[in-house]
């Protein structure tokens, strides 16, 4: 079934993608209490951060990341098909947006989701998804004046729809396989496709230089996160991130989304290796790279990306930042996000 996109991102939940007994696509709720409670012990290790790796190990983890990027470099495609199914006859701006096919040297293909300014030269955002690896289009920040590129990373969702060939036990397998791998794959190998994206999208001659900034929700809002830390002096302008995911790994202590790390977990001899992991791709690891302006919203009823975590990470940000409790909302793309991230975008993008 093609696929379609999400506009504006007023989706619902973000969650895996699980099938129903119908065969129909569910997109409920990410688990909000932890699994496997006999095998995880994530949820009683409280001394998480000393595992976790150092200032210097992070940043040659970064350093490492980029280098690849610049060997292992793309084959990109833009793709004659547009963004909206005619199967559910929903159309926008014809020709105007384009599916990008991105075909590593070494990895599997990956697409991203072109949506070009009108008038050019213009700033580049850079949206990221949710953990169900949704594709999002953004028409009302392209007619503010931005070019905006959402990446798919992992080649876990495609034009014609997700590739569940690539599930594990009916989940994406990113956060479990960071943990296993001693973060060499999953979310680095992540990391690295939105690099070559990026790269791809700032050397378009419509794209105005050292004028970069990101969004994203849940999963979304971690890897936008991660990636000001990773762009930080790439010329990085502001970053917005809802509801954030890879949030204070401890804190979480396996609440709510974080529970997708077990199976990792159950894979490993010395838990020890599994933190260490995680510490790679926890943005309080990232915090002191993070001085650009940056938007966080929390949820008083998310129970998969909890407000103390967030919280937590706003506190230790360096530099001009914005941080709004949304006091009844759960875990799910909101209006009030949107809004904010525009008005943030109109201010520092």
């Amino acid at each position: 079934m093609p696929l379609s996109l999400i506009v504006n991102n007023y989706l619902g939940p973000v969650a895996p993608i699980s099938t129903t007994p119908s065969g129909s696509r569910d997109w409920g709720q990410l688990p909000s209490q932890p699994v496997c409670k006999e095998e995880y012990k994530l949820s009683q290790q409280k001394n998480g951060f000393e595992h976790y790796p150092t200032i210097e190990e992070v940043d040659d983890w970064i350093d490492s990341l980029m280098d690849e990027a610049e060997v292992n470099s793309c084959t990109v495609e833009v793709l004659g098909r547009n963004s909206f199914s005619h199967h559910l006859g929903v159309h926008y701006a014809s020709n105007e947006f384009r599916y990008v096919k991105f075909t590593p040297k070494q990895g599997t293909p990956f697409y991203g989701y072109w949506q070009p300014a009108w008038s050019q030269p213009a700033p580049l955002l850079i949206h990221v998804p949710g953990y169900g690896a949704e594709m999002s289009t953004h028409p009302d920040l392209v007619q503010q004046g931005y070019h905006v590129l959402h990446i798919s990373p992992l080649g876990y969702t495609t034009p014609d729809g997700p590739n569940e060939a690539l599930q594990v036990d009916g989940e994406w397998p990113v956060l479990p396989d960071t943990v296993s791998s001693g973060a060499k794959e999953g979310y680095r190998s992540w990391l690295l496709n939105c690099i070559q994206a990026i790269n791809w999208a700032e050397e378009l001659e419509g794209t105005v230089k050292g004028r970069l900034s990101f969004f994203g929700t849940s999963q979304g809002g971690g890897g936008a996160l991660l990636l000001g830390s990773i762009f930080r002096d790439r010329g990085v302008r502001c970053v917005a991130a809802d509801v954030p995911f890879l949030t204070n790994f401890p804190l979480a202590a396996g609440r709510g989304a974080y529970a997708l790390t077990a199976p990792g977990f159950t894979k490993l001899q010395n838990p020890a290796a599994g933190w260490r992991s995680l510490g790679f791709i926890d943005t309080l690891s990232h915090v002191r790279r993070l001085t650009m302006p940056v938007l966080l919203t929390g949820g008083g009823e998310d129970l998969s990306t909890p407000a103390d975590t967030i919280e937590s990470l706003f506190e230790r940000l360096p530099g001009t930042r914005s941080y709004t409790m949304l006091q009844n909302t759960g875990h799910r793309y909101t209006r009030e996000f949107m809004h904010l991230a525009s008005a943030w975008f109109r201010i520092y993008a």
